[in-house]
């Protein structure tokens, strides 16, 4: 067994916001320990290549660094890892990447007790699949006793699975990777929010002949960003991409996949056959919950979302705090991003160092909740 780390506080996760807490932990002089299973900002290297975010620049940056791009628009996946690095140096912010929390729990003398192994990569994309499946092998890397514990965790573990024969095929994915392995192939995508048009748009545009299925009748302008619904709904008026709204799919073979209508009742002769090539099943992604369960935190509604105090985002175990898209479970629509999360950091090192915040930390804007996904 490895020798233990003792700190004050555990920060569980290296994204934006458990950044902002470990700058404002340092603020007020309270000694913490971060990890994070993959690289810094790890859920942004399995977005496909030159993805923007929804928001603008000012809103995603973080721990009082200016975000800057070169054409003053929108930041792209590539260009915030950039800018996390930035900062990380910048605060001198150590977080211990490629080490991912298996087990946590509650000492019976007061504070938490964590073990870790080393990883090889962070939450999502299909690696993430992989890992799963060959999980509970590797030995234990690091131990760490923590007085408390944050949980900056994010909500996009997995993908949310249809449970239907053919989804584990090898020309089938959860993730879109990017459309030049798309080029000149018959590709059905299943979703209709951002992930889902966005995909749809640049492969049409790589050459590929695109079909979208969606449970819904049509796009929700609250939920694609307003700069894509645009463009996609011109080209399925122009008969451009294929679009089956009320469609689900039942089941998927090598070459095609069957679509159903999505209301209730639907039969076998109600069923239509698509050619596919690839397959992109774009329908969300569900949280792993097991360290908010082996803390026993409260998880309420049906997203399974932690129950917390609003004031201090402390959850149901005292000395576990939440921040973050963590905050909100496995969201069907989301609620909690970067920009509206800032203040769960401020909230925490308030509460933790005994009131105020760090001198050089100006309070964070409490943003309104967008519909976004």
């Amino acid at each position: 067994m490895t020798d233990v780390i003792e700190t004050d506080v555990l920060i569980v996760g290296g994204g934006p916001i458990g950044m902002e807490v470990a700058w404002r932990l340092k603020g007020v002089g309270v000694a913490c320990q971060q990890v994070e299973a993959g690289e810094l900002g790890a859920t942004f290297g399995w977005w496909a290549p030159n993805t923007r975010f929804f928001s603008s620049p000012e809103r995603i940056a973080i721990c009082g660094v200016p975000l800057v791009t070169a054409d003053q628009g929108k930041c792209t996946g590539e260009q915030y890892r950039d800018y996390l690095r930035a900062v990380a140096v910048q605060h001198d912010l150590r977080v211990r990447t490629f080490e991912r929390v298996v087990s946590i729990a509650r000492l019976d003398e007061g504070g938490f007790e964590a073990h870790t192994e080393r990883s090889e990569h962070g939450v999502g994309g299909v690696d993430e699949i992989i890992r799963t499946m060959a999980a509970g092998n590797a030995p234990v890397y690091r131990r760490y006793r923590a007085r408390r514990v944050v949980l900056a965790i994010g909500n996009m573990h997995r993908p949310r699975e249809l449970g239907v024969s053919g989804e584990s095929l090898p020309h089938v994915s959860h993730y879109f990777e990017g459309p030049h392995r798309h080029f000149g192939r018959r590709v059905l995508i299943v979703g209709g929010k951002n992930s889902a048009v966005e995909a749809a748009l640049r492969c049409w545009r790589a050459g590929a002949e695109v079909t979208m299925s969606y449970r819904g009748s049509k796009l929700d302008e609250k939920r694609v960003k307003y700069w894509l619904r645009p463009e996609i709904e011109w080209l399925i008026e122009r008969g451009e991409i294929a679009w089956m709204p009320h469609t689900r799919v039942v089941r998927i073979k090598p070459d095609a996949a069957h679509l159903a209508s999505a209301g209730d009742g639907a039969s076998k002769e109600e069923e239509r056959e698509v050619p596919a090539d690839d397959v992109l099943l774009l329908t969300g992604y569900v949280q792993d919950s097991t360290l908010f369960d082996q803390l026993g935190l409260e998880l309420v509604t049906e997203t399974r979302r932690p129950r917390l105090d609003s004031e201090t985002q402390e959850s149901s175990v005292p000395g576990v705090y939440v921040a973050g898209t963590a905050c909100a479970g496995s969201m069907t629509r989301a609620t909690v991003f970067i920009e509206n999360a800032h203040v769960h950091a401020e909230r925490i090192a308030a509460a933790i160092a005994g009131g105020g915040t760090p001198e050089e930390a100006p309070a964070a804007p409490e943003y309104g909740v967008l519909e976004e996904s």
